[in-house]
Order: C-alpha cells, then structure tokens, then sequence
C-alpha cells in the first residue's frame, strides 16, 4: 500500500508541477491581460461588492448576500492547509516558497474573477435564491453537457466527500493531540468516536437546514476563526518586531537568491509556494464558483470582484500569518518537522496554552471547511438530477464519511484527491479559456456604469447576443433594493 501512495503521489507531483501549474499561471496571464488587471485596479470595488443588499428570494425571505457567499467560499477556502500546508511549503522549499505564494496569488486573482463572474452569470433560479457553479457554465455557455456532469460528478466527490472525511480525521487528531498533551499519557481510543459522533450530529444539524443555513454558519464562524488566529499571528510578530526586515529578506533572496539557483533550490521553492498558493487559495479550481453563484447581487461582476478578494483574504492575510509565525521563530527546515513548525513557532512564543488554542482553531477551520465543501457537493447535486432524494441522500452520506473520517485513516485517500482535484481544474480551466471573453464584456459593463456614477445593474437584455442566461431578467432586477442608487 505504501508502494501504491508512493506512486500516486509521485503522478501528482508531476502532473500539478509540469502541466496544471503552468497552464493556470499562462490562462492567469492572459486573462489579467485581457481584463486589465482587474485584480489590483478594482480593489476598491471589491469591498464596496460586499455591502450590496441581496433583496428578496422568490419564497419571500432573504436570499445569500454577497458577503455571505463569500464567507462560504472561505469556510472552504480555509482549511488546515493555511496551518499545516504553508508550514510544510517553507520546510521543503525554504523562504523563497512564500515569495511564490504571493506571486500566484497575485496572479490568479485573475482566474477567479472570470470562474466566478461566469457562475453568476449562468446561474439559474432556486425557491430560496440561487445556484451555479462551473457544470452550469459548461453546459450553458459551451453547450458542453458532458463537461459539466463530469465536473460535477468530480467536485462531488472530491470535495463533498473525501476532503470532508480528510477534515473530519485532522479533527479528531488535533483533539486526541490535546487530550495526550493535557493527560500526560496516550488518547483514550474512544476519544476519535466520541469526536466523530459530535461532528457528525454537529455537521448534519447544520447541512440538512440547507445552503442559508450553511452560510449563516460560516458567516459567524469564518471572521470568529480568522481573528482569534490573526490576532496569535500579531502576538507572535509583535514579540519578534526586530526580526520582520530580516524575515522579508530571507524570503526575497531566497526567492531569488544566486545560492538557491545553483543548487536548484529555487526550483524547489516555486514549485512548493505556487502549488501551496493553489492548494490554498483555489482560483481556477472550479470550487469557489459553486458559492459565488449563490449570491444575489445586481451584476455578474461584483461578485466576481467579492471572490478575488477572497484569494486575497485566504493568501495574503492567513497563510501569510502562518508564515511570519514560522520565519520569525528561526526555524530549522526539515521535511518532516513541516506540519510541526508552526506548533513549535507558538509554543516558542507564546507558551504551551498556545498548542490548545491552535487546536481550536484546527477545529473550526477544518469544521467550516466541511460545511463550505458540503455546500459545493449539494450544489453539483442539484445539477446532475432534480430529485429532491438524491440531495437528501448526499446530506446523509456527507454525515457518515464524516464520522468515518474522524475514525479512519486518509493517506491514500488524500493522494487520490489530488488527482481527482486535479481533473476536476483541467476540465474548468478549459472552459474558462473558452469563456474569458464573455466575463471581460460584463467587466466593460461594470466598469462604464461605474463611470457614470450609478450603482452597476445588469440584465440580459443589455446584451442580447449571450445565450442560455435563465437570469438577469427585470423580474430578478426588481427584487434588489436601491438598485438605481447613485454611488
């Protein structure tokens, strides 16, 4: 079996380093070309997108607004790889890696505004609001059936199941970790199924009231996560002021530093900080779109412009925070002290007390995680049947890998999602190339309405020539408040 994992592994690694990484960094060029580096010339833009008022849904209550949506996509987007992921970056690719890191994200904000632009876009009517993602754009905007069943089967699966049961196992561990720390002597072996049942009740509580529920959930949750671990990330830093000049230059010479090249060192550092950025941040996936969709907003493009300031948030902000507790610290960079460094770097500062309260935060990052992702899961559900059972069916499947996971074992699993996860990008990354175009018009919209002072509102009809649009018709647009407004 480890002969098995070993291979797989191995597949991934090439597979992300010499095809799914260059062709998202080439599409990520292009499309930042294509629409003007919408990425960092509509940062403004971007928190004023949050504030809109998403009106009413057809069954007469509040539909998901635009900054719920986005805490969805970061429930998901968050996960033990901002803590354990960026930790094993830098010890394998040494501070260069979080140089790269913000490069890709940088980047890629590009890749997110056009996945989630289009999501809105072909987004179709739900009695609570709406639903989308990229099965909805291939089928509608390429007229490629196929496409999007694939897509979704894949998203599905991956995210929906396997990378819940990943979430619910890291849950269990960090617990028993805590348990094991505190008592001085091993975890009892009923810890992990006394873990899973709570998770389970916990997730299927949550879940079976449906994507608003899901979202009002990760809308509290998600800022609560972030600040407590921000703030350690401040503390940590603030005791070790004097070393933020030195860690900024070891991350850029190490970047690009003549020692690192000779020893093919920045190789190992690019590859590591970009694939890590990837991971991370997901623009290009396919998997934020899922939540972006779901919004209700007056025009494609500012939930479009939401998303990428979610890759912001995730990239630059939490995974960077994991990187200064590292880098400051003076670490020693060793493979297999990767997941730990960060325990270390806040045991270092801040005490033992510091190793529980990270596992808090494990535990609310890895529990939205599975909330965001089940979210995705129900999503691509819904497109492949209409049979109300079969989302009905998922929930229930979704709280049984949940309870397994927190009992079980996911090594070869997680290399299998790997690869499935890299499908589930190739297959959307190809759509988008296709389909960039038609997100850079409505930018041109955007921005134009933008220019006259107006608070931007789209309806079809403002371009007739685009097919299969369900939406954006004066029925949807009457449903927004102020939508006239001046700005």
């Amino acid at each position: 079996m480890d002969a098995v994992n070993a291979g797989i592994v191995a597949l991934n690694d090439a597979f992300w380093a010499y095809l799914l990484i260059p062709l998202l960094l080439i599409l990520s060029i292009y499309f930042t070309v294509r629409s003007g580096a919408v990425q960092f010339r509509m940062i403004p833009d971007m928190f004023r997108a949050m504030r809109g008022d998403p009106g009413l849904a057809p069954d007469g209550s509040k539909p998901i607004s635009a900054f719920q949506a986005f805490a969805v996509s970061a429930a998901a987007r968050i996960g033990t790889g901002n803590i354990a992921g960026v930790a094993t970056a830098i010890a394998l690719g040494g501070p260069g890696a979080v140089f790269w890191m913000w490069a890709m994200a940088l980047l890629v904000g590009a890749a997110s505004f056009v996945e989630s632009t289009l999501a809105q876009l072909y987004k179709v009517r739900s009695a609570d609001g709406y639903h989308g993602g990229p099965a909805y754009y291939m089928e509608y905007g390429l007229r490629s059936r196929w496409m999007g069943v694939l897509f979704a089967i894949v998203i599905t699966v991956t995210f929906g199941l396997v990378f819940t049961s990943v979430q619910s196992n890291t849950i269990s561990a960090a617990v028993a970790n805590t348990v094991s720390t505190a008592s001085g002597t091993d975890a009892a072996s009923w810890i992990s199924y006394a873990v899973g049942a709570v998770l389970a009740v916990a997730t299927g509580v949550i879940i079976f009231g449906g994507g608003r529920r899901i979202a009002k959930t990760a809308t509290l949750l998600v800022p609560f996560m972030a600040g407590i671990y921000l703030l350690m990330g401040l503390a940590v830093v603030a005791m070790n002021i004097d070393q933020i000049p030195v860690v900024f230059t070891e991350i850029i010479t190490h970047a690009f530093g003549i020692r690192e090249i000779a020893a093919g060192g920045i190789g190992t550092a690019i590859v590591q900080g970009m694939r890590r950025g990837m991971f991370s941040n997901e623009a290009g996936l396919g998997s934020a779109p899922n939540a972006a969709a779901s919004a209700s907003v007056s025009h494609p493009v500012k939930q479009g412009l939401v998303q990428t300031l979610g890759v912001y948030f995730d990239t630059l902000i939490v995974c960077s925070t994991t990187a200064f507790i590292i880098l400051v610290s003076n670490p020693t960079f060793t493979e297999e002290a990767g997941p730990t460094l960060t325990q270390n770097a806040l045991e270092t500062n801040l005490g033992p007390w510091a190793l529980h309260l990270l596992t808090l935060i494990i535990l609310l990052v890895a529990f939205t995680s599975v909330l965001g992702n089940t979210f995705y899961g129900d999503a691509n559900v819904g497109y492949l049947t209409k049979n109300p059972a079969a989302r009905t069916g998922f929930r229930v499947l979704v709280v049984i890998v949940t309870f397994l996971g927190a009992i079980g074992s996911g090594g070869l699993v997680w290399s299998l999602a790997d690869t499935t996860m890299g499908i589930m990008a190739l297959v959307n990354l190809a759509a988008l190339a296709v389909l960039a175009p038609i997100a850079c018009r409505l930018l041109t919209d955007f921005v134009q309405q933008r220019k006259q002072g107006a608070d931007p509102v789209f309806t079809k009809d403002r371009m007739p020539d685009i097919e299969n649009v369900e939406c954006w018709t004066d029925e949807d647009l009457a449903r927004y408040k102020g939508s006239a407004t001046k700005v």
